[in-house]
């Protein structure tokens, strides 16, 4: 049932919600009894140490697992039934590296995103539209007719970045998406993200580096195998749950810069 706000209207459902998560791959739990909400349009941040369960729990709140325990809603519905898959964009762990050999152009490789959205025969006036918009927002229009395998790692991050634009998703899902990124392409990388969140984009984000989230997140989640802390990041710099989740004396860095 949607909910209404209250004004009458109905309101739209999260992007996300787990309740009460609990998984794991043997009998001690990677994530356990985690509770969230990811409002439409917001940015999310996921940090915690090594082997915390931020990868786990990305799969699970994108119904790539199943829990043992609680439930997961993608935009009111199951995680594990949710069939609108178009609405969600998922760029796994070092997938840009996974595609160094990729014999397609940067333009072919954003074109896949349409192909959920295309009907059968050839590409639409509105889908070359839409292929071209998504290169523009991300800053690779100049390299549309180069081969992804002759691409930085920054830059192959910014196809998979253009492909899910490509494909109109509502939420973006990222897992450490720059790792082996210089640190200048790594901050205009993250400044990129949060100029398409700043558009309405939902973005979920598993980063190590906590600088990196809290400068340009809307909110933090800090995880080791439990949630120690879901909120605000200057609430959560005020706080001892890095600490606490790190297990080690541990103070929060944002990485400002001069405009």
């Amino acid at each position: 049932m949607t909910a209404r706000s209250g004004d009458g209207s109905e309101a739209s459902p999260p992007a996300l919600r787990a309740e009460d998560v609990t998984f794991g791959f043997g009998p001690e739990p990677v994530v356990e009894d985690v509770s969230l909400t990811v409002a439409p349009g917001a940015f999310l941040g996921v940090v915690g140490p090594n082997g915390s369960g931020k990868s786990t729990l990305l799969e699970l709140l994108l119904g790539l697992r199943s829990p043992d325990d609680g439930s997961v809603r993608l935009f009111g519905e199951p995680a594990e039934s949710f069939d609108d898959g178009e609405r969600v964009a998922y760029v796994a762990q070092d997938v840009a590296g996974a595609v160094r050999e990729m014999p397609v152009t940067v333009r072919e490789a954003v074109r896949m995103g349409r192909y959920p959205r295309r009907l059968v025969g050839r590409f639409s006036e509105a889908d070359r539209r839409a292929v071209a918009d998504a290169l523009d927002r991300v800053g690779i229009a100049d390299l549309a007719d180069r081969r992804v395998c002759r691409l930085s790692g920054g830059q192959r991050q910014r196809v998979f970045i253009a492909r899910a634009l490509a494909a109109e998703a509502d939420l973006l899902a990222l897992d450490e998406p720059a790792v082996g990124v210089d640190a200048r392409s790594r901050e205009a990388f993250y400044a990129m993200l949060a100029d398409l969140n700043a558009a309405g984009l939902t973005v979920v984000l598993v980063e190590h580096d906590v600088g990196v989230v809290t400068t340009h997140a809307s909110e933090i989640a800090c995880l080791n195998r439990r949630l120690y802390f879901h909120g605000d990041p200057a609430e959560f710099a005020e706080t001892d749950a890095l600490a606490s989740a790190y297990g080690a004396d541990q103070r929060v860095l944002r990485h400002d810069h001069e405009p």
